[in-house]
């Protein structure tokens, strides 16, 4: 049977609020895993190694599971951010490259190259739209989609929503670009943003909508990869709700809002977008559960 698992952002846990001291690993990894998630992201670039390798007994303590955003600033840095990936035995690998050629052409060889580092390794490296990396936008992703099939792609829809500035009600054109996206995601990223902001306050009403948007786009999403993938594949969703200046603050810079206690919301409705789906494939004609 299908299986979704929901990881928290390590990146995510931190505070950045004036006059507080951050947390240590201890502490935040009591709260994960008193929380119910199956595993953490970390965010490493080359010069962030040491940082996160201090993070890796804390994950193989508790015994959860690891996934890894890996931020090579130069082509020759992903050799060793893939060793790393490896060596943690990561879940998902997936990239948000710095090297940012101008053209698709210019990006096709970067990413075969990548890839078959990767496949080296034994891992499948996954690909993220973020702005300013290797996949800055949605048009540039697509072509990329197309040139080349065999890619496959984390989906943080938060960066689609800003850069192309959708409107709501999403027009016919910017959903089927989306689910295009969909097509081609083996992994998921979880924030809400709007046309202007990349990460809003999910309980004010103001972003209400949105919210309402980003529901129906994940379950899209993972409906089509529950048809994609094997009756015993494994879904990892990640709540990755980044610390300021992600999220908003005021004129002290304190946040307008509670991050934590929005990761955990998220977790909750992807959960329950998981069992509505498991309950539409139980109910289909000749369906196993």
């Amino acid at each position: 049977m299908q299986q979704l698992k929901i990881y928290q952002s390590l990146w995510a846990m931190e505070l950045r609020r004036p006059g507080v001291p951050e947390r240590g690993h201890d502490r935040n990894f009591e709260m994960i895993v008193e929380a119910g998630y199956d595993g953490v992201c970390l965010d490493p670039s080359v010069d962030d190694l040491p940082k996160y390798r201090t993070a890796v007994p804390y994950i193989e303590r508790h015994g959860l599971g690891s996934m890894v955003n890996l931020f090579p600033r130069q082509s020759a840095d992903m050799k060793p951010l893939l060793e790393f990936a490896r060596d943690i035995g990561a879940a998902k690998v997936n990239t948000i490259g710095q090297v940012m050629p101008v053209s698709v052409a210019g990006a096709i060889p970067l990413i075969y190259r990548w890839m078959d580092q990767a496949a080296a390794l034994g891992i499948d490296l996954l690909f993220e739209t973020h702005r300013d990396s290797l996949l800055n936008d949605l048009y540039y992703t697509l072509e990329v989609l197309d040139a080349v099939p065999e890619l496959k792609l984390t989906a943080d829809l938060s960066h689609f929503v800003l850069e192309r500035e959708f409107q709501l009600p999403l027009s016919r054109r910017d959903h089927g670009y989306l689910q295009r996206i969909h097509e081609r995601t083996d992994c998921f990223q979880g924030r809400v943003a709007s046309r202007e902001q990349i990460q809003v306050q999910i309980g004010f009403e103001q972003h209400a909508p949105w919210v309402a948007l980003f529901k129906e786009l994940w379950k899209e999403g993972l409906r089509s990869w529950r048809a994609r993938n094997a009756p015993d594949a494994t879904c990892v969703f990640l709540c990755e709700l980044g610390p300021p200046p992600y999220a908003i603050t005021d004129g002290s810079r304190n946040e307008l809002s509670d991050r934590w206690l929005e990761a955990l919301m998220i977790r909750d409705w992807v959960r329950e977008i998981w069992a509505e789906l498991d309950r539409e494939i139980g109910h289909a004609p000749g369906a196993a559960g």
